[in-house]
Parts: structure tokens; C-alpha cells; sequence
């Protein structure tokens, strides 16, 4: 398997090269040259197989230059019970009749992102190692992203991690989570910004290519293909569980801000998995909303985007969104590239034409957005009705969900992350503190370690010239 730029760099690339390459030289993002078909005879077969197993098995039509045994080997040491809490991995509970909650958020840092990114880690350690060389990580969070990447690369050999987050806008657990980590490879940058002031650092850094070589910089966001790959495990589990047979179909609900998480399923999707719906939920920050209704894809500036109780979807410029248009577009490079680097650049939109958007439906998306009042009632009507305490985030998974059920077809929605991570909303809507494991109790009063930095690609540059 070889992969390309959805901005027209064909250069054949293995999966371990873009695997520590992250953002393709040309700005591009890396998508295989096909994706491979799941037939039903193998999905017979794959449904009897614990997680660990199943990813093994997709895994490997996409890594071809991991030799099997050693993949099997990262993949069985990574989706451990001991790691996620359950043998299921991914358990699935019933909220009621056909409708679904896939447990994605029981791993270390209590966010789906530790899906994937347990995963990244053991796959950089050892390919570093079998490199002799070390790696650089770049990233940006608006919450999540950050502690799961700086849980899974702690004290791992070879690697120094660089995050960016906004100032003051993440939670004060998310906050803790990341700042409290005292390892000397991990650092934490707090940029004067929004979230998508740390993105466009992040890449510009990336396309400065001599830095970029210099300085061995890899990126762990859902720009890198290698996350992406591990989450379209998930959409499998959560299909055999949620069903008896591969002749049904079932709709996922995914909570989506970079686009990262849903772009999976599309994935999963277009290998052959009977998806019926993927439902986009936004919260008040809905630019994917807006382009899946309209077609038309405006960048939001800091101003226009909001500060939500569902933080870490406070994004208005959704990095992975490339990748679909790619794909919605025939795999046009040139086409991808006037959009997403010259109409961006020049007037912060695009629109598609008429025939381009009417494809959107072939793909099975829909959308919808969710606003703070909408998570406060879903909140209590979940805790009410089910007796789950779901997350703001999930909450606005779940509210989109409700407008777009069909009879029939069985909806999942994607948890994102743990509501003790965003207690002071469940406080506002259930009066009472959401539980959190033991081991995080009093997190927020633990010393904090980060550096405080302007909107500026060059201030962190500098310092990753000092501390890399």
C-alpha cells in the first residue's frame, strides 16, 4: 500500500515514512491510493475477533512495511483491558431501542483520542528505533488531543512532544491533565490565541521544510494518516456489536470539530462497512454544519469562533475536512488544491458547484448543529431517562442523532470523552459532580509546568530550536 497527497504529490510513500512525516511537503494531507474492500465473507470472519484482533486485521491492509509479526505484537500490547478498562475495549450501551452508546473514553486521559493515540505511540517508538533516529511532535489542542498525545508519548525513547494549546480556554481538568506532567520530554505551549491560531502555527511550522527536516518534526493530530487508521477500528467494533448479521445497516453519530473522528467512519465506510448515516454534530462553532447543508465552507476568524461548553470543538478551520473533499471530488488534486490553498487563502471560502454538492449524498452524510441549552437538556433527559451521565460533547452527538434517526436502522453515537472532564456544565444541568477515577482526584491542584506564548510560528520555532 503507497500513498499520496491530496494536493497532487503522487510520489509513492510507505505508511512508515508518512507515519513520521505527518502534513505532506505540499501542504497536502496523506490518504492511501485506494482503500481496500471488505467483502462479506471477511466480515463473517471478523466478527467473532476480540478488538485487539480486528485492528491487527485492518491494520494491516493499510501497513505493509511493519513486517505482520511485529504489528501484531504493537496492536495485542495496546488494546489492552489493563490499558481500557473493559475486555470489550469499545463497549456499546443501549440509551433504548436502537439507539446506542459506543464507550470510547476509557483509556488514560478519559477521551476518545487515547483510541488512537496509545496506538501512535508504541508505532513511533518503534519505528524510531528501528531507525536510529528521534522525532520531534508538533500538535495542537483544544482539549483532548493534547493529553492523549503527551499520556501516550511520556518517557517513550527517542521522542520530545510540543503542545500547543489556547490560553484559558480548555477546562481546568484538561488544563491539569496536560500542565501537571512533569516528564523532560514533554512540553506544553500556551498560545494568546483560539485553537485554530495553534493549527495554522502548527503548519506553518510543518511547511517551513528545511526546519521542518532540521529539527525531525512529526505532527500526532489527525493530519497524521497513522491516527486516522486506528480509529476506523471502532466503527467495526461498534457494527458487530450493534448487530446480528451483516445484511443490517446502522448510522453513526460522531461529535466533530477537525473532522478527524468522522473521517474515519467515511473511511470504514467506503471499505465496505454497512453504514447507513454518518451524522455531523457541531456545536455552536458550525462550519461543517453550514457546508453539508449549503455546500459553501467558511473559515471563521478568532472572533467569530465561539467559547463553548463543548471546548474541544471550538474549531472553525477543520484540518481533516480535505481529505473527504478528495475524495468527494474524484480525488481531483488540483481541484483540492485551488480549493482548500488558493480559495482559503484568498478570501477564507469556497463553494462547491451544484453537481459537486449533489455527490454529498451518495457519501451518507448529514448534519446538525447543538448549542449550550441543547447539552443541558440532553444532559438531564440522558441521566433522567437512562441513567448515563454523558459529556457536553457526546450530548451534542446525541441531540443530532435524535433528528436524523431512521426506522429500522440502528444509530450509534460516538462518546467522546468522560463527563468529569467538564464538570462545571454537569454541575449547571444535573446540580451534583460527575465521578471521576480515584486516581484523578484533585488533579487541578497539581503544580503546573507550561510557557505562555504570542500568535507567532517563529516564537516556537525558537524554542523548539532551544529544547529540541
Amino acid at each position: 500500500m503507497k500513498y499520496l497527497s491530496t494536493r497532487g504529490d503522487a510520489t509513492p510513500r510507505g505508511f512508515s515514512e508518512i507515519l513520521l512525516e505527518g502534513l505532506a511537503p505540499n501542504g497536502g494531507l496523506y490518504l492511501p491510493t485506494h482503500y481496500p474492500k471488505v467483502d462479506a465473507a471477511t466480515l463473517a470472519r471478523w466478527r467473532g475477533l476480540t478488538y485487539a484482533e480486528l485492528a491487527f486485521e485492518i491494520l494491516s491492509l493499510y501497513i505493509d512495511d511493519i513486517p505482520h509479526a511485529d504489528l501484531k505484537r504493537l496492536v495485542s500490547q495496546t488494546y489492552t483491558e489493563q490499558v481500557f478498562g473493559t475486555r470489550e475495549i469499545v463497549p456499546l450501551k443501549k440509551l433504548e431501542d436502537g439507539l446506542y452508546l459506543e464507550a470510547l473514553s476509557n483509556g488514560p486521559t478519559l477521551a476518545f483520542k487515547d483510541m488512537a493515540m496509545q496506538l501512535l505511540g508504541a508505532l513511533f517508538e518503534y519505528e524510531l528505533a528501528r531507525r536510529g533516529q528521534t522525532l520531534n511532535i508538533l500538535g495542537a489542542t483544544s482539549g483532548d488531543t493534547g493529553s492523549a498525545a503527551e499520556y501516550a508519548m511520556r518517557g517513550k525513547k527517542g521522542v520530545r512532544v510540543f503542545m500547543l494549546s489556547p490560553h484559558g480556554r480548555m477546562s481546568p481538568f484538561q488544563q491539569a491533565q496536560m500542565f501537571s506532567l512533569q516528564d523532560a520530554n514533554i512540553h506544553n505551549i500556551a498560545i494568546e490565541g483560539v485553537f485554530d491560531d495553534c493549527q495554522d502555527i502548527v503548519k506553518a511550522v510543518s511547511n517551513d521544510l528545511d526546519f521542518k527536516r532540521r529539527w525531525k518534526i512529526g505532527t500526532v493530530n489527525s493530519i497524521n494518516w497513522a491516527r486516522l487508521l486506528a480509529q476506523v477500528v471502532y466503527y467495526f467494533a461498534g457494527y458487530f456489536q450493534a448487530t446480528q448479521g451483516n445484511d443490517e445497516r446502522v448510522s453513526f453519530a460522531v461529535p466533530s470539530g477537525n473532522f478527524g473522528n468522522i473521517c474515519a467512519g467515511h473511511v470504514a465506510r467506503m471499505m465496505g462497512l454497512p453504514i447507513h448515516r454518518l451524522v455531523l454534530a457541531t456545536n455552536e462553532n458550525n462550519v461543517l454544519d453550514e457546508f453539508f447543508r449549503t455546500g459553501t465552507y467558511r473559515v471563521r476568524g478568532s472572533a467569530e469562533t465561539h467559547e463553548t461548553s463543548s471546548p474541544s470543538m471550538d474549531i472553525s478551520k477543520a484540518s481533516n475536512f480535505e481529505r473527504f473533499v478528495f475524495d468527494l471530488l474524484g480525488r481531483d488534486a488540483a481541484r483540492v488544491k485551488a480549493l482548500f490553498g488558493d480559495e482559503i487563502a484568498r478570501r477564507g471560502a469556497f463553494t462547491l458547484t451544484p453537481e459537486e454538492f449533489e455527490r454529498i449524498a451518495g457519501y451518507g452524510f448529514v448534519s446538525g448543529s447543538s448549542t449550550h441549552a441543547d447539552r443541558l437538556a440532553t444532559i438531564r433527559d440522558t441521566a433522567q431517562r437512562c441513567g448515563t451521565v454523558i459529556d457536553t460533547h457526546t450530548a451534542d452527538g446525541l441531540k443530532v442523532a435524535r433528528e436524523h434517526r431512521d426506522a429500522g436502522v440502528a444509530m450509534i453515537v460516538l462518546e467522546t470523552a468522560l463527563p468529569a472532564k467538564f464538570s462545571a456544565t454537569i454541575v449547571e444541568a444535573l446540580g451534583r459532580e460527575p465521578q471521576r477515577p480515584a486516581a484523578l482526584e484533585g488533579i487541578e491542584k497539581l503544580p503546573k509546568r507550561f510557557e505562555v506564548m504570542r500568535v507567532d510560528a517563529q516564537a516556537v520555532k525558537d524554542y523548539i530550536a532551544r529544547h529540541g
